[in-house]
């Protein structure tokens, strides 16, 4: 029997009307929630998310001003605009896209923005945090991840959560977060990477297993067991024969895993489209924090 399809436009849009309410009473107290996608170059999957994060702040009322930088930028100038952002009190989040040209230095750049304004938890005294379970801002894509689960009706509570993936973006901080003891996460949590033996023989035993490779349709038929919940967390692009153009498809072979899956999210229409609403989240979260 095909699997259940996690619709995330839908869960998506549930998130959106509850957001509608708060961003009204902030804009009560003459606060416009904003947030800053900073981009440097023109990364497909990059431009793609910045597209649909558009999209989804005009639709919940949240303000966008990316700011788009050329590939070339040197450190400093990044710093610099990081730095005029974080100061800018019309600015409550700040979002810097990864991946960054090789002769960027990441975790500086990460370091530099605001933990107040560091709305995909991103800044290294967020990622600390996030693991101590302290309060701060989940990265977008792994709260979507969890959002996904909890508002499709499976839990990972006491569950065995296998995530092949171990980034800094979506592995490790999925981890993170499903292993405390809070509601909608207190999983068993299995990570396996490049360094694994064996992978398929552990991806065989989740009840939940979530894809998070950064290659399309690693994850095949063979590595899942029937009834489990797939979750696809990638963004690929791959030549489409049919129409001589490049066509989204995630790290799961969808179309032999849904016959085995308990429940999958597509590709496009998953876990993407809650990624964006759940950075609206923290953004709306930032400006409530910084008006008070």
């Amino acid at each position: 029997m095909p699997a259940e399809i996690i619709d995330g436009r839908k869960i998506a849009a549930e998130i959106q009307a509850e957001l509608k309410q708060r961003i009204a009473d902030l804009q009560k107290k003459g606060v416009a929630p904003k947030i800053v996608p900073v981009l440097v170059g023109e990364d497909p999957a990059s431009l793609s998310y910045l597209r649909g994060i558009t999209r989804t702040c005009g639709e919940v009322g949240v303000l966008a001003d990316p700011a788009k930088l050329p590939p070339d930028v040197t450190q400093q100038d990044l710093l610099k605009k990081i730095d005029e952002l974080n100061k800018d009190r019309s600015v409550h989040g700040i979002l810097l896209f990864l991946p960054l040209p090789k002769h960027i230095n990441a975790l500086e750049a990460e370091s530099a923005i605001s933990p107040a304004k560091d709305v995909d938890g991103t800044n290294p005294i967020s990622a600390g945090k996030l693991l101590l379970g302290e309060e701060t801002f989940f990265p977008s894509t792994p709260a979507g991840v969890k959002e996904l689960l909890v508002r499709s009706g499976h839990s990972p509570e006491g569950k065995h959560v296998v995530i092949v993936g171990r980034s800094n973006i979506v592995g490790k901080p999925l981890m993170g977060i499903l292993v405390q003891k809070d509601k909608g996460a207190n999983a068993t949590v299995t990570v396996c990477h490049t360094g694994t033996k064996d992978t398929a023989a552990i991806t065989r035993q989740a009840d939940i297993l979530v894809a998070a490779v950064g290659k399309a349709k690693a994850i095949t038929a063979d590595m899942v067991t029937p009834g489990t919940i797939v979750i696809d967390v990638g963004v690929n692009f791959i030549p489409d024969p049919a129409t001589g153009k490049n066509k989204q498809v995630g790290d799961v072979d969808f179309e032999a895993v849904k016959e085995k899956a308990g429940a999958i999210t597509p590709v496009p229409g998953g876990t993407g489209a809650v990624t964006s609403v759940m950075l609206m989240v923290n953004t709306v979260k930032a400006a409530e924090n910084l008006s008070k």
